[in-house]
């Protein structure tokens, strides 16, 4: 297949380019490098520096033909989307709406879509949230996400677009950006092998579902080859507290470094775990790595860095 996939220079997204091109599949990255990598990018792949909201994007879909978009670019920051709702939908709702008006435009049969398992569904009736779980995001990032989904239905019904929906709990491992607010294993991990000061939010007991990426990485595989439209959740069903999670870092670098705790972040969720078996019924995916393995490959990818 011809994939193209946006955020490719990004941590999901290039861990996804990889899988695409082992398995021989032609790839493309659209990527404007503001929070994403160009040392990510499989060299197999063709890459195009492009914002998704550039109208230069459209003459990449009518030369080269794609049968599937995988999108993963995004501004992806909760709290920037907080401070900032306007620019989160530009990027999030009106660049993805150039995305699909383009895969229309030049006849993309599907699209793969990375949506947020945490953040759609806010605070949560019952524990692990499946997919019939109320959507009820809190914040602007969230809310940006969902209206993606109701497009992409809108797209299928009235267009015969096909997508799939991937919901992903909070995703870790090799090449996530330790830099920023997103993103807390890498954040301890970095500071932690750096012998940095390492502040845990408020009393460490918010809750959520560390998945990671290598196992994301075998859904978006899987979601290839299926030949309907639906929305599924990826994670673990597991919860974990931040004070677990920093103490297996700490134990996984080897540094005895003390549990300090700051103020807590305003509106942060509390907890938050989703429901995979659905994904693992119909796609036939389950997490295959645990956390203790899953934080050991991440610390041992960060000390080589």
């Amino acid at each position: 297949m011809k994939i193209l996939v946006t955020g490719g220079a990004g941590f999901i997204g290039s861990n996804v380019v990889d899988a695409y091109i082992e398995a021989g599949h032609d790839v493309y990255v659209v990527d404007d490098l503001s929070s994403g990598s160009l040392d990510n990018v499989n060299p197999k792949a063709k890459f195009f520096q492009v914002d998704i909201r550039d109208a230069n994007v459209e003459k990449i879909f009518e030369e080269n033909k794609f049968d599937v978009m995988n999108h993963f670019a995004a501004q992806m920051d909760v709290r920037r989307s907080v401070a900032d709702p306007v620019f989160d939908s530009t990027v999030n709702v009106v660049g993805t709406l150039n995305l699909l008006q383009n895969c229309l435009r030049y006849k993309v049969g599907k699209v793969i879509f990375a949506s947020t398992g945490g953040a759609i569904y806010g605070e949560q009736d019952y524990f692990p949230a499946d997919e019939q779980h109320p959507t009820r995001p809190l914040s602007p990032y969230g809310i940006a996400k969902l209206a993606v989904e109701k497009y992409l239905f809108y797209y299928n019904a009235v267009h015969g677009m096909k997508y799939v929906v991937l919901r992903y709990a909070n995703i870790y491992g090799p090449r996530q950006n330790p830099h920023g607010e997103a993103g807390v294993v890498a954040i301890f991990t970095s500071k932690l092998l750096k012998g940095e000061e390492t502040v845990i939010n408020g009393d460490g007991r918010q809750t959520r579902d560390y998945t990671y990426v290598g196992d994301v990485v075998r859904a978006n595989v899987l979601a290839l080859n299926y030949d309907k439209s639906d929305t599924f959740n990826i994670g673990t069903s597991k919860e974990t507290d931040v004070n677990v999670l920093f103490g297996k870092i700490r134990e996984s670098v080897g540094i005895n470094s003390p549990e300090k705790h700051g103020p807590a972040k305003a509106g942060e969720q509390l907890r938050s775990v989703i429901d995979y078996s659905k994904a693992k019924k119909i796609l036939g995916w389950e997490p295959q790595v645990g956390l203790d393995k899953g934080i050991r490959t991440t610390v041992e990818y960060f000390r080589k860095k």
